[in-house]
């Protein structure tokens, strides 16, 4: 079929339109600015007299979080990036009066000429499969009626009017689908043990749902967007669960810090309720179904299930000792079923499709497909969706666009703060569950910060301790003196005072934390150093036995210099140091004072010539 043939229609008046502008809304876009362009565009349009053929629909998080504000030209597919107030005129005029898209709004890759029209033949695009971000910058977030007409609902509409509970469990389970939050345990059974918990009388007869939004990792943001771009598939997710599993009540755990999210998330809860989609008697079956939302304060550790679970029930959010686990008593002492963000927004596809089709996607063991945030040292930063298996080579260049500046890859970080650092000479590593756990890191919720040459290992193994160090709830000595410890030593060798028996100290110590901590927190957290000692061994080393940063990170350990050959006298540098510690007369080779010199890197930075030198 001809997509140029099609006339897109508005699912909430039923007019037709000759275009629809699906400009993104996500948090990234909002910071910059699009809902101003959508006021400019509407401005423009009306102007031009277009309001009628063109309507301007503001999307969730279109997953390019680098260029944004970005916006897709439907039906054509046309993509437009970093859109400012100032282009809009040219574009309405150019574009959608006069049929002419403009090249220089559209995206070109780092080193190429040429820009690419059309969002689908864009790497980053193209070579990523949807599921759980299936309506990704395709539908109004706020608006129930466009997610419906994609089929949403129907799934639920299946469940329960089609099939037993025990039925769906099976489903799930035949899938293989497993907890997106980190751990990866199989989410069929997971409900299995939820519904065959007995409860602790007649009276108690009560079991709970919850959804886990409390998305802390640093760099990670595949929760939020994807609430931000489809809380509705949160919900029926959700709701089918509950069915599954016997639950009236239900429970989405969010951070405060993300108010986009919860405010979609509240509108999407009312519009259910309005259409009798949770709330007494759904789709008239005699099914009752609750969701509130709990609003989290940001600590880390809520991301632990039993944490999570005291705090909704108001006590200090600390880990408790398992088992019991959730699934036998829970929240309120009741059997409690928790999966995160993506879990539940994957249900109603295998609902829908059916679970050997989930289950022919991926590896043997890591079925599906998993949302990544990609940041970091890459070009492309944004958030994908790849099947289980992609492997890091893929993710890294083919989707993420490579390394900017002709830097060189170092390593990718994934897991988190828990997680570990795989080096470059495993790109061509599979991500799974199971193989990322044998080189020493997580799959945990799906963070992914890419390192280039200019990283330290140890800098960047003290950063996510200090995380977790300022993290941790302090229940258990492990965990609490552990990592205090970690972190001393740690900080002694990026000084420049490490001694010989600090990397083995640093070994044995991470792996008495991984043995006796209480929670997953304390368990993961040596993760960073072990991996970076696993795989970058050379580097403490070269930090211990020579006092010599490799990377030219860690200030103790680095002088700058001033390489005379091939400075040009441009006084840039001088110009820009904060101590006035560069001299030297123009179009003549400078020098830096030493005593004067306080490694801001400043010049570095600054220097156009390569004529900055660390060392």
């Amino acid at each position: 079929m001809n997509n140029q043939n099609i006339q897109p229609i508005n699912e909430q008046t039923g007019k037709h339109y000759r275009m629809h502008l699906m400009l993104c809304a996500g948090t990234g876009c909002v910071s910059n600015k699009s809902f101003k362009i959508k006021e400019v565009l509407e401005k423009e349009l009306k102007k031009q007299n277009l309001q009628d053929e063109v309507l301007v629909v503001m999307t969730g998080c279109n997953g390019f979080c680098a260029l944004g504000p970005v916006m897709v030209v439907k039906p054509d597919g046309f993509f437009y990036q970093q859109l400012q107030e100032d282009d809009i005129p040219h574009l309405v005029e150019e574009h959608f009066l006069k049929g002419r898209p403009v090249k220089k709004l559209m995206y070109t890759p780092p080193e190429e000429k040429e820009p690419i029209p059309k969002m689908m033949e864009i790497g980053f695009f193209a070579r990523q499969r949807l599921i759980a971000l299936k309506n990704r910058g395709l539908i109004d977030p706020e608006n129930i009626d466009e997610y419906i007409a994609r089929d949403g609902y129907k799934a639920l509409a299946k469940v329960l009017t089609k099939m037993a509970p025990l039925e769906v469990i099976e489903e799930v389970k035949k899938s293989g689908l497993r907890g997106r939050g980190g751990a990866g345990f199989p989410t069929g059974l997971k409900w299995e043990l939820c519904r065959k918990a007995k409860p602790k009388s007649k009276k108690q007869n009560t079991k709970y749902i919850i959804c886990n939004a409390d998305e802390g990792d640093p760099g990670a943001f595949m929760d939020r967007s994807i609430i931000e771009s489809d809380p509705h598939g949160v919900l029926e997710g959700m709701i089918i669960g509950a069915y599954a599993i016997g639950a009236n009540n239900g429970y989405i755990y969010i951070r405060a810090e993300y108010p986009l999210a919860m405010e979609r998330l509240e509108l999407a809860i009312k519009q259910a309720e309005d259409y009798g989609l949770l709330g007494e008697n759904i789709f008239d079956t005699g099914f009752n179904f609750d969701i509130k939302i709990q609003k989290g304060a940001g600590a880390f550790v809520c991301g632990e299930e039993t944490s999570l679970m005291a705090s909704i029930e108001g006590r200090p959010p600390e880990p408790r000792q398992r088992p019991p686990f959730p699934a036998q008593s829970g929240l309120w002492g009741m059997p409690t079923n928790i999966n995160n963000v993506e879990t539940w927004a994957t249900v109603p596809s295998i609902i829908n499709r059916g679970a050997e089709w989930f289950a022919s996607i991926g590896t043997e063991k890591s079925k599906g497909t998993k949302v990544f945030s990609l940041v970091g040292k890459i070009n492309n930063t944004g958030l994908v969706e790849v099947p289980m298996g992609t492997t890091l080579r893929e993710i890294i260049y083919d989707i993420g666009g490579g390394i900017p500046d002709g830097k060189e890859f170092k390593a990718v970080q994934t897991g988190g703060p828990s997680g570990g650092c795989i080096p470059k000479e495993m790109l061509d590593l599979p991500i799974d569950y199971e193989r990322l756990a044998e080189v020493g890191s997580i799959m945990g919720s799906g963070g992914m910060i890419v390192l280039d040459e200019d990283s330290c290992m140890v800098d960047i193994a003290k950063y996510f301790l200090q995380f977790t160090n300022d993290e941790s709830c302090g229940k258990c000595n492990s965990c609490r003196e552990g990592s205090e410890a970690l972190l001393e030593i740690l900080d002694k060798i990026s000084n420049g005072k490490g001694e010989e028996g600090d990397i083995e100290f640093l070994e044995e110590l991470g792996q008495a934390i991984k043995d006796a901590s209480l929670c997953g927190l304390g368990q993961t957290l040596p993760n960073p150093v072990l991996s970076t000692l696993r795989h970058f061994r050379d580097e403490y080393e070269q930090h211990i036995k020579h006092k010599k940063c490799p990377a030219g990170v860690c200030k103790a350990l680095v002088q700058y210099f001033v390489d005379e050959e091939k400075c040009t006298g441009c006084m840039l540098c001088a110009k820009n140091c904060p101590q006035d510690a560069i001299t030297g007369k123009r179009k003549e080779p400078h020098t830096i004072d030493q005593d004067k010199c306080i490694k801001c890197n400043m010049c570095y930075e600054v220097c156009k010539f390569n004529a900055i030198q660390r060392k």
